[in-house]
């Protein structure tokens, strides 16, 4: 049977969380890279936009985005494997780990890959450029990374990174690591003996931009020596965890939460679910406001390449930033919505205890008056459901919204 092919690079954030599944479930694939005239001439008109990763099945069919890659295999993956956990409190901190992972920490992300070009540059040049133009010349590689360089750039004031907030960005994520490295002290990953969707999350911009870019790599190799052995485990296709000798492979036991990751689920609900929350309200908003002129099933934003809804201006440690406006990111919280709302009352009681502990109780509640669903490799607007994006998380996330649809 033919194998799998993953459209993606090297330096592709959510590329890195797709690999690390393939490698870790020992799927064969080949990786092909964004630049491949196979991807540019067949995969992208299908896709109906630039944006990777893809995977296409032996049997041609099109996969688009991290969460229908993984989910394409785990309907037939073996309990003890499953990315998901089946134990209630898991299966919620699991959710959380993905939505942080994938959507929290590319502040840092993008501050350590686009602000140090003294550093990076010269990697990120040859780097872009062997993937986006891998039969091209020097100038075609250096053309097409400029390209590629303003439009990130242009991204990066997007998650609110600016001269002004860069002190407070890498206090916070130099205090991540610290809080990381020590709860990989205990466990080969986040949540025990293997990884869960936590985990691959995680490993998104944790390895294609801060452990991979000249400037964070070195940070992280210096300060969480523990962080950097688990992008090395998370990329291994064996579970590479030698420093745990006669560690299981299995979860922590009986559905509990050390207080090494309790530490790191409180600094999430500091520093990510204000953000988080101001955005639900903005497209609760911007929902009411547009009602009329949308149907179930229309593209989110009027076209695929727009995935950003409007600005929604925050608090970042004393500071008001600018940050857009991503429903994707609604249907991510809306994963770890459904997983509790499966759990049974005493689970249930369970989970909302641990998540308002750690200040993250809010995401169990936090709806806008439609869904966003993913159908055809794109985002679309859900079916209508009863808000809870109201007067109390305005408050609590001091938002000012501002739209802008371009």
């Amino acid at each position: 049977m033919e194998p799998y092919v993953l459209y993606g690079m090297p330096a592709s954030l959510y590329t890195a969380k797709a690999r690390s599944y393939l490698r870790k479930q020992r799927i064969d694939y080949v990786e092909r890279a964004a630049g491949d005239p196979r991807y540019l001439s067949e995969v992208m008109p299908l896709i109906g936009r630039w944006i990777i990763p893809v995977l296409q099945t032996p049997a041609g069919e099109l996969i688009q985005d991290t969460v229908d890659i993984i989910d394409h295999f785990e309907a037939e993956t073996p309990p003890e494997r499953c990315a998901y956990p089946t134990t209630p409190v898991h299966r919620c901190v699991a959710h959380v780990l993905e939505l942080f992972g994938g959507e929290g920490l590319l502040r840092p992300a993008m501050h350590y890959r686009w602000d140090f070009d003294e550093t990076n540059l010269a990697f990120l040049s040859r780097d872009f450029g062997l993937a986006l133009a891998p039969s091209g010349d020097e100038d075609e590689r250096a053309r097409v990374f400029a390209g590629a360089s303003e439009r990130m750039r242009r991204a990066t004031g997007s998650v609110g990174v600016t001269d002004e907030s860069a002190t407070a960005i890498e206090r916070s994520y130099e205090r991540f690591l610290d809080l990381l490295d020590a709860h990989l002290a205990t466990a080969p990953y986040l949540l025990g003996g293997r990884p869960t969707i936590g985990d691959f999350a995680f490993i998104a911009p944790l390895y294609a931009h801060l452990a991979r870019d000249p400037y964070p790599s070195l940070l992280m190799k210096r300060r969480a020596t523990r962080v950097w052995r688990w992008v090395e485990r998370m990329n291994a296709p064996v579970n590479d965890a030698g420093e745990f000798p006669g560690y299981e492979q299995a979860l922590f036991a009986d559905d509990t939460i050390p207080e090494t990751l309790r530490a790191l689920l409180g600094y999430i609900g500091e520093e990510f679910v204000p953000e988080l929350l101001a955005q639900v309200a903005f497209i609760d908003r911007w929902l009411d406001e547009h009602e009329d002129e949308l149907n179930e099933g229309d593209v989110v934003g009027g076209a695929p390449h727009r995935r950003r809804l409007g600005l929604v201006t925050v608090g970042l440690h004393g500071r008001q930033v600018e940050i857009g406006v991503v429903p994707y990111r609604l249907f991510v919280l809306q994963r770890l919505q459904a997983a509790f709302a499966e759990c049974e009352p005493d689970a249930q009681a369970a989970v909302r205890e641990l998540m308002r502990e750690s200040r993250l109780d809010a995401l169990l509640d936090a709806r806008a008056r439609r869904r966003v669903e993913r159908r055809g490799n794109r985002e679309v607007w859900g079916a209508r459901q009863d808000p809870a994006a109201g007067g109390s998380i305005d408050r609590l996330a001091q938002t000012r919204p501002k739209d802008t649809r371009s």
